[in-house]
């Protein structure tokens, strides 16, 4: 059975200005999704489409390395510090999911 589907639901408080960060990252992301899908009505030239595409695309991964960042100093460091190991094998499920 793999470990990384079974886990029972977790949830994370994050500080009000750790969500308003992250919630202004997402806005501008869905802003630059808008704006592609707003090229593409308007016949936008491929290489235009796809300089935008590779601009969202680096965005989302600027937000997933900021959010995985703060879980290892958040969450594993404090469930590692708690005791609970299994921390360290839900990470290393993530890293390979991520990394697919």
């Amino acid at each position: 059975m793999d470990p990384c589907c079974c886990a029972a639901p977790k949830t994370k408080h994050r500080t009000p200005e750790e969500q308003k960060q992250l919630m202004n990252r997402l806005s501008r992301i869905e802003g630059q999704i808008r704006g592609l899908k707003e090229m593409l009505n308007q016949d936008a030239y491929c290489t235009d489409i796809l300089v935008q595409v590779s601009a969202a695309t680096a965005a989302l991964n600027s937000f997933s390395k900021e959010l995985l960042s703060s879980h290892i100093k958040t969450c594993v460091a404090d469930n590692i510090r708690q005791g609970n190991d299994e921390v360290i094998d839900e990470l290393v499920c993530l890293l390979q999911k991520l990394m697919k």
